[in-house]
């Protein structure tokens, strides 16, 4: 019973830990129907979903990278069937050979790598995707020539995670396997192949990072998985989140001990939650790095769920994963040998003893846990089903420091979230797609800001600096909070200089007296007279911009509020009347900023009663209401 209690006490500490009011939802929501200037779509046609999709160093053309075929989308044009073409396999054209491609990786030299299966073996080649020739055609190289030999037999999978790294002449594959069984973990193909020792535990990767540092010797690849919990406990925790580490100058062991098996690896569980509320995440869902000039300030963000369909991310630095592996002492052995095993990377893991290279068969996991920075608190906690994370760290003019972040949702949209030192801020919900539908992949090309979005029918191009969307007044700019948008020229624009916007904060006291009157001034002449029959009934609609507003109705007779989570704000009339002529105003008030929404001036009919001039006669009024449950 105590235990079950707990149980509970931790759900309610979960849902108090994330946002329970308008803070939780997007400020604004942009929908493909409503605001079709901010998407351009492309049908994927006839072919596999991307594998893989990149983009082109001009805006607004990306590849498209199918199981067996290439689709080449040019967002700048009016062309609506994109060109596509079958990837022909070079080294055995002749024999008619196909491969479903499960790698693909730009390289430092404009190609592109790409490695696909068949049912009995692997190959890997190279293309250039820029030349765009007749057919797509890919060619074995030298330089790939260890790689190719030693990743023939095994067969990759489609959903993986790779890095295709190059030193000198040298060229290695880091590939992941996920799922229950003997090759599940890390793998290196190259000229010194490794892979995982055997274990019985169930593990799912969701993202490998690259850490070079000062001295090349100690360069690091970082893998994130989350593993089945073996605890089959009613209470346990479904999954455990984990990070690993392993060398690149890694060779194996000797050929009695762990020979072509990996004698650097290194785990420990990650912790994201509130330790004093009981709080945790513990399933992984999907990470994304951001590299600093300097090693240690490179930044992790990962996503978590929990049992409860809460998410939340948490920030990690290389500095703290580093220090765990450096520092924290190893889960105890079953031997009571404790050598002093190294955990930096060595020159040749040939000549460890044997005394060390039993205990690293043994036990690989540390006693300590990696943490956020600084023992943070999760960056946000949201009750929505996140699915993927893509971290924006350009860093904009003013003197604030701020990351966008991207989150896709179970449902096929995308949210803009605002992360500053001090607050989390939900910016705007893209829903690129007309239908509720499951997204393969996004990611955003920073020189164009535009944010590149997958499913399985469709491929579509998001601009995320819709500024003019924010609407036409200097205060709803500011409070849009969007870094990548600024007041100038009377209009909320990208294209703004000025060091004075603080849009990262929303305050909008900043803005000009001059700003102030000509909206009310605006607002003064936009009123909209209508004449109703007696007796007819009819909703007044008030349209919802901003989600984080609260809205109310004035009316001759009342003042009602009404909710921010519908598209309209409808005012019902049963049965027009004189008594309900005059004045209908809709307001909101967000962060002490209030404005007329729309106005009205209502008129009832009767036999023999003469309407004035202006006047719109209304024989019959419909509405209908947008939920925001989309």
């Amino acid at each position: 019973m105590l235990r079950l209690f707990c149980l509970y006490f931790s759900f309610f500490c979960a849902i108090s830990l994330s946002e329970t009011d308008s803070k939780s939802l997007p400020r604004m929501v942009f929908k493909e129907t409503e605001t079709g200037s901010i998407f351009k779509r492309f049908p994927l046609q006839g072919h596999e979903k991307p594998v893989k999709i990149i983009a082109d160093t001009q805006p607004g053309i990306i590849t498209s990278v199918g199981q067996t075929h290439l689709t080449f989308f040019n967002f700048q044009s009016s062309e609506k069937t994109p060109p596509e073409q079958k990837v022909v396999w070079e080294e055995c054209k002749d024999k008619g050979c196909e491969y479903n491609i499960s790698v693909v990786q730009r390289n430092g030299r404009g190609s592109t790598f790409l490695c696909g299966s068949s049912r009995v073996e692997t190959k890997c080649c190279e293309m250039d995707l820029t030349a765009n020739p007749t057919e797509a055609r890919c060619y074995p190289s030298e330089r790939l020539q260890h790689i190719t030999q030693c990743i023939k037999r095994f067969i990759t999978k489609e959903g993986e995670h790779s890095l295709f790294i190059e030193s000198g002449n040298h060229t290695s594959l880091y590939m992941t396997s996920s799922g229950f069984g003997e090759n599940v973990g890390i793998h290196r193909f190259g000229s010194r192949r490794l892979a995982p020792q055997s274990h019985n535990k169930e593990q799912h990767f969701v993202g490998l990072m690259l850490s070079r540092r000062e001295d090349s010797l100690q360069n690091r690849i970082y893998a994130f998985y989350k593993q089945k919990n073996q605890d089959t406990d009613l209470y346990s925790d479904e999954w455990i989140p984990f990070v690993s580490q392993i060398c690149l100058a890694d060779v194996g062991g000797p050929k009695n001990l762990l020979q072509n098996k990996w004698t650097s690896q290194m785990n420990a569980r990650l912790f994201c939650g509130d330790p004093e509320r009981k709080v945790h995440f513990s399933e992984l869902v999907h990470v994304a790095t951001v590299d600093a000039d300097r090693w240690e300030e490179s930044k992790v963000y990962a996503l978590f769920r929990n049992e409860w369909g809460v998410s939340a991310v948490c920030m990690y630095t290389v500095a703290d994963i580093h220090e765990v592996f450096m520092k924290s002492s190893f889960k105890e052995p079953k031997t009571e040998s404790k050598p002093n095993r190294p955990r930096e990377c060595v020159l040749n893991s040939y000549k460890l003893d044997g005394e060390t290279l039993n205990n690293i068969k043994e036990v690989s996991e540390m006693e300590q846990w990696v943490k956020p920075v600084k023992n943070s608190l999760p960056l946000l906690v949201y009750r929505h089903h996140y699915t993927g994370i893509y971290v924006d760290a350009s860093q904009h003019s003013g003197n604030s420091p701020y990351t966008v972040i991207f989150l896709s949702l179970a449902h096929g949209g995308i949210h803009k979230v605002l992360q500053t030192e001090n607050d989390t801020f939900l910016i705007s919900e893209y829903r690129p797609f007309d239908n509720h539908t499951h997204i393969g992949g996004f990611f955003l090309h920073p020189p164009s800001s535009k944010l590149y979005v997958s499913s399985i029918k469709e491929v579509v191009e998001v601009d995320v600096v819709n500024c003019e969307h924010y609407g036409n007044s200097c205060e709803d700019c500011v409070l849009s909070r969007d870094p990548y948008c600024g007041w100038n020229n009377n209009r909320c624009t990208a294209e703004t200089r000025d060091p004075q916007q603080k849009m990262i904060s929303g305050n909008y006291k900043g803005c000009s007296r001059r700003s102030r009157s000509a909206r009310l001034a605006s607002e003064k002449e936009d009123i909209s007279k209508v004449v109703l029959p007696s007796g007819s009934r009819y909703f007044l609609q008030c349209p919802v911009s901003s989600l984080h507003a609260e809205y109310t109705w004035v009316t001759p007779n009342s003042r009602k509020s009404c909710s921010p989570k519908e598209d309209q704000c409808l005012l019902l009339i049963e049965s027009m009347s004189s008594q309900y002529d005059g004045d209908y105003e809709c307001s909101s008030e967000e962060m002490g900023y209030s404005k007329k929404v729309v106005q009205y001036q209502l008129r009832s009919t009767a036999p023999g009663r003469t309407v004035a001039t202006g006047f719109v006669w209304v024989c019959v009024a419909a509405a209908l209401m947008g939920s925001f449950s989309w």
